[in-house]
Order: structure tokens, then C-alpha cells, then sequence
């Protein structure tokens, strides 16, 4: 699904992400972890398309995306849900859900009913304004409006940031449900330990822009992801 291989990435002459291999499987969520600043949100970006690699190579099914733009990637399937959310305050839930639409034909422009089913408070607030929502409503409203993009590869930055515990529990069942699904892949950057190591099929642990610990949950001790947190 997708693969990135040796990839570096610079802002001017800083290096922020040495040679970074990665993969992510249709129904599989694969954790990127580690402490703030380490390059976690470079490499989302990076996968995006919001910042150019400088070195590497970046695959999904098969093809070199590598020099794409964020929106011909967003064409082929991929979604972000950014860190703070980035939702359009002054527009409604139900417009914001529409912004979702637009790498989509015409003729798939809906919005599926399994959109409210996963999230049934936004069914209730459609017509209210995205800025009036409280911080976890609103991460559940850019998760949906990735949802709606009908994405092959789902990445989350951060999703938990600021969020009330029984939200967070409501994104853990979603994401769970979404990998269980089996036609999605999903990357999920963190830096809450207990919400990454419930989900993780997979564990990418970052320390200054270098994967320091990498495998799957079977091989990897999540102790040793937790040291590498905390140091």
C-alpha cells in the first residue's frame, strides 16, 4: 500500500528526517511515535505532500508519489487529519463534511450514512457552525471530513491533543473500526503512549529525525517505545 524508502527531508540547510523507511498495510494501523520535535509531523507532511522530501522515495500501490502535489495525492486516496484539526470555523458541520468532496466525481458526492453512525453528535449538529464545537467535537468533525474523501490511506497527526478522555476512547472504537474494515491503511502519529500501543500493529519510534526502534507489535516491547518516549 505504501512504502517510503531512505526518505530525508530539510527546512533550508536543517536537516529534520535522516533516512526514514516506513510501511503501511491495508488494515493496519502503523504507529509513529516519539517525543516532541523529533520529525513526527515532518513525516506526515512529507507523506501529504505539504513538504518536499530531499531524498528518497515515497510509494503507494506501487507507484512513485514522490513529486506529486498534496492535491494529486489527496486524488489517489490519501487524507490527513492535521495537528489542530484545521476545520473551517465559519462554515457549518455539513459544509465542512462537504469540503471532503472535492477530489471526489460528482456522482460519489455524498456523505455516507456510516459518517454519523461513527460519529452520531455531528448528525446532530450539522447546521451548527464548525468554531461553536467543543475541541473533541471538532477532532471527531476533521476525522469524518478525511472519512468522506473515501481515503485508501488514512493519516492522523495527533488526534488525541487536547481531547477529553471519553472522546478519545470514541476515536480509539473509530480507528479500530476502520482497520477491521480491512480496505484502509492508517498512520497515526502520537505522543499518548496508552492510545498508540491499544492501536498499534505497528510501531515507528522517532528520535531526532532517526527511526530508533521499528517493528511489529509482536517483535517490538512496548517498554522500550515507552523509554524512548520519555527520554
Amino acid at each position: 500500500m505504501l512504502e517510503i524508502a531512505n526518505v530525508d527531508s530539510h527546512y533550508g540547510a536543517s536537516q529534520a528526517l535522516y533516512g526514514i523507511d516506513l510501511k503501511a498495510e491495508l488494515g493496519q494501523i502503523s504507529c509513529v511515535l516519539g517525543r516532541n520535535g523529533v520529525g513526527k509531523t515532518t513525516l506526515l507532511r512529507s507523506l501529504a505532500g505539504q513538504q518536499r522530501i530531499s531524498g528518497g522515495a515515497i510509494r503507494f500501490e506501487g507507484k512513485d508519489i514522490s513529486k506529486l502535489s498534496a492535491a494529486q495525492r489527496a486524488k489517489l486516496g490519501i487524507a490527513i487529519v492535521p495537528q489542530g484539526r484545521e476545520i473551517f470555523s465559519q462554515l457549518t458541520v455539513l459544509e465542512n463534511l462537504k469540503t471532503g468532496f472535492s477530489v471526489l466525481p460528482k456522482s460519489e458526492r455524498v456523505i455516507p450514512d456510516e459518517i454519523y453512525r461513527l460519529f452520531p453528535v455531528l448528525k446532530k449538529m450539522l447546521a451548527r457552525r464548525g468554531g461553536d464545537l467543543s475541541g473533541g467535537q471538532q477532532q471527531q468533525l476533521a476525522i469524518a471530513r478525511a472519512l468522506v474523501m473515501q481515503p485508501k490511506l488514512l493519516m492522523l497527526d495527533e488526534p488525541t491533543e487536547g481531547i477529553q478522555p471519553s472522546i478519545i476512547k470514541d476515536i480509539q472504537r473509530v480507528l479500530a473500526h476502520l482497520r477491521d474494515r480491512g480496505d484502509m491503511a492508517i498512520v497515526l502519529v502520537e505522543q499518548y503512549f496508552d492510545f498508540a500501543v491499544e492501536l498499534a500493529d505497528h510501531y515507528t519510534v522517532l528520535d531526532r529525525g532517526n527511526v530508533v526502534l521499528q517493528g511489529d507489535k509482536q517483535a517490538v516491547d512496548p517498554q522500550q517505545v515507552k523509554q524512548w518516549m520519555s527520554v
